[in-house]
């Protein structure tokens, strides 16, 4: 794999036809007239509409000056049908529904699409939308394993598409205030820094083999996924649990913290990453662990480090989740929400910043849609003008690939050295077992 820098230097010199400034795609004057004017409305389609994808459905059919929601896309046909009818009662105008998203993306009338699939799609979903010539908006994580974050932004760079993560919170303006502190050196020099997560997750049990449900195209939801029967403690959520499909919590809502981690210290890869914990609430077929703790370590001398805990609510700092900079003269609070407190080195608060936006700790379809909704517009604005992304794939690969790479250390039970220039697993042939998947044949992601 080329590393970021060689990337950043195939995009200045035009392989991809990037523009140089904001690091985003930028289009011929032909390419432009496909999504003509900035007035003009732009088609969009979102595959996986069962939860967070209906979320998504239902706030981008009320940004009516922006998009228009085309068509939708699920393997469920009872999340399709509910979600059609969501966006009709919003939009006026029912979209057309597809089970098979490789259909979908031989419609030359969609611009955009939003990926909200299970993990092990992201990355495959997000590449073949690209080959299509759509432009992607994809849900966090953006892979699930790091071999796919390769393959991601080698797909970004030959096929030149606007490619949008969905850390939301980096368009969040009192979230983007609290990290200009953090830089700017209100709190003085920051070396260290901490995310957590908590929840009370319930058990999910021992899982029975069952008939697959007449509603659920079960062979296209495991798409690039080598087969496995079907059991009925899988769908729609507990997905998050298995290694097969998912990536545990530290990924499922670890990556949005760690991302805000990254993104106040100002770092890129690590040099060294750990993780221990475990499974340790319920015996049950949870694969993932539901209490971890990984740490970071930087080669200018900075670490951070994220804490999940799925099923002790308890908070830190009196918060369900958020993100703590501290620096020589004080510390910088941002919980899960659109706020942020800055408290001095004895920790009395100085300033504090509230919104009436609230954030919901726990909710399964993510952000309010007035949190949500400049994120889009971002995506948006990036297709039609060239204007920056917020939170540009590539960069969130890194975000991804971090937490990934605490994964692999807690499968493999001990500390990884890494890379700097690249992300990669230094010198452990059994950590690099984990680097990539199989895939079920004909369903191998190629860029």
């Amino acid at each position: 794999m080329s590393t970021r820098r060689d990337f950043f230097k195939e995009l200045a010199g035009g392989a991809a036809a990037f523009t140089v400034g904001s690091v985003v795609p930028g289009f011929s004057a032909s390419a432009r007239a496909k999504v003509a004017g900035a007035n003009d409305r732009i088609n969009v389609a979102v595959i996986g509409v069962n939860a967070r994808g209906k979320a998504i459905s239902t706030n981008l059919s009320k940004l009516h000056d922006e998009c228009n929601v085309a068509a939708l896309c699920d393997v469920d046909s009872r999340a399709l049908e509910t979600c059609q009818g969501v966006v009709a009662k919003y939009s006026g105008t029912t979209p057309k529904g597809y089970k098979d998203l490789r259909k979908l993306l031989e419609n030359k009338d969609i611009d955009a699409v939003f990926i909200a699939m299970p993990d092990h799609w992201h990355a495959p979903a997000a590449i073949m939308a690209m080959q299509a010539g759509k432009h992607v908006y994809l849900e966090k994580p953006t892979s699930h394993n790091p071999a796919e974050n390769e393959l991601l932004i080698r797909a970004i760079s030959k096929y030149g598409k606007v490619a949008q993560a969905g850390n939301q919170r980096r368009s969040w303006p009192n979230v983007v205030a609290g990290m200009n502190e953090v830089r700017s050196g209100a709190i003085g020099k920051v070396q260290y820094a901490k995310a957590w997560y908590t929840n009370n997750r319930d058990t999910i049990g021992v899982g029975k083999p069952a008939p697959v449900p007449d509603w659920l195209d079960w062979d296209l939801w495991q798409g690039p996924a080598p087969r496995r029967a079907y059991k009925d403690n899988i769908v729609h959520y507990n997905w998050h649990w298995f290694w097969h499909w998912g990536t545990g919590e530290a990924l499922n809502n670890g990556t949005h913290f760690v991302d805000m981690l990254r993104w106040g210290l100002g770092v890129e890869y690590p040099t060294m990453v750990s993780s221990v914990g475990g499974r340790y609430r319920f015996q049950d077929d949870w694969e993932t662990p539901d209490t971890q703790m990984i740490s970071f370590q930087f080669a200018n001398g900075m670490a951070c480090s994220w804490e999940g805990r799925s099923c002790n609510q308890q908070p830190v700092d009196g918060m369900g989740s958020g993100v703590a900079f501290y620096g020589d003269t004080g510390t910088v609070f941002i919980p899960g929400g659109n706020e942020y407190k800055i408290t001095d080195i004895k920790g009395r608060v100085i300033k504090e910043v509230k919104s009436n936006v609230s954030y919901e700790q726990g909710n399964l379809l993510g952000p309010s849609e007035q949190l949500d909704a400049p994120h889009f517009i971002n995506f948006f604005n990036g297709i039609r003008k060239g204007e920056q992304l917020h939170s540009p794939v590539y960069e969130a690969c890194i975000s991804t690939q971090l937490v990934e790479l605490g994964n692999i250390s807690q499968r493999v039970g001990r500390s990884l050295k890494i890379d700097p220039s690249n992300g990669r697993i230094i010198g452990d042939k059994k950590a690099m077992k984990f680097w990539g998947r199989e895939y079920e044949k004909g369903w191998e992601p190629k860029v």
